[in-house]
Parts: structure tokens; C-alpha cells; sequence
């Protein structure tokens, strides 16, 4: 690999890291605004089953998502030139899908659910376009490279 790719690479993996990071932080906000500071509710029962929506719940499945989404726009990158295109189209389209599981999630207030939907909002905010300004240019035939 030339010393430009490799630097490409740095800077592609630095950026998505951090985009990873910033959407944690950003859903983070949001739960500590909603539960400490405005009182939200974040208990969700279903099945007879209490679930705590806390803030290492909140971090996880945000830092999880975003892992998913690099691997996800990574195996794009190797396997398609339209790997920007193909990553905002279906990275929008989970996030649509997503927007539907605060409302069936079980008994949870309503305060609870907006602030939900907002997490994943911010998290989709951050995640599709920060991702998709790395997603690389690279014909199909240059695909002997891993980027990830």
C-alpha cells in the first residue's frame, strides 16, 4: 500500500471513530436531559419484565449501531461503487424502521418514547452523513485494498 492509501485509511478510520463517538455522546445528551434533569420515565415493562433505559444502555446500543454501520459501509466499499449511495439509502431506511421501536417496546410513557425517538434520531443524524462523507470513491477493480 502507497503511504497516500495508508494515510486515507488513518484518516477514514479516525473519522468514522469519531463519528461512532459523537453519536454515543449525542444520545447520551439526550437521556441525561430527559431522565436527570426533566424527570423522563425511562422504565419500560413487557412481559412483566422492567427494563431501566440508563445511560450504559443509551451509550452501548449507540456505540453498537455505529460499529454495525462501519462494518456495514465497509463490506459496501469492497463490493460496490456505489457504496455512498447504496450506505445513505439504507442507512435512512433503518433509521425509519427504528423510529417504530420506542412504540412497541412495551408500556413506557409517552415522555419516555419522544425522548427515544429522539435518540435515535440524533444518532441517525450523526451516523448517515458523517459516514457518508468517508464512504470511498473506489472503482470496483481497485477492491484488493481492505478499507475498513
Amino acid at each position: 500500500m502507497s503511504a497516500l492509501v495508508v494515510a486515507s485509511v488513518r484518516t477514514r478510520r479516525t473519522s468514522r471513530a469519531a463519528a461512532t463517538g459523537l453519536a454515543a455522546v449525542g444520545a447520551f445528551l439526550v437521556w441525561l436531559v430527559a431522565d436527570p434533569l426533566l424527570g423522563v420515565d425511562f422504565d419500560v415493562t413487557r412481559s412483566g419484565t422492567t427494563t431501566v433505559v440508563g445511560p450504559g444502555m443509551v451509550i452501548f446500543m449507540a456505540l453498537g449501531a455505529g460499529l454495525v454501520g462501519w462494518v456495514f459501509l465497509a463490506l459496501l466499499e469492497r463490493f460496490t461503487t456505489q457504496a455512498r449511495r447504496v450506505w445513505v439509502i439504507t442507512a435512512s431506511v433503518v433509521l425509519l424502521l427504528s423510529l417504530v421501536m420506542p412504540f412497541n417496546s412495551g408500556e413506557i410513557a409517552t415522555d419516555a418514547k419522544v425522548s427515544l425517538l429522539l435518540m435515535h434520531v440524533v444518532v441517525g443524524a450523526v451516523l448517515i452523513p458523517l459516514y457518508a462523507r468517508t464512504a470511498s470513491g473506489r472503482s470496483k477493480k481497485d477492491s484488493s485494498t481492505t478499507i475498513v
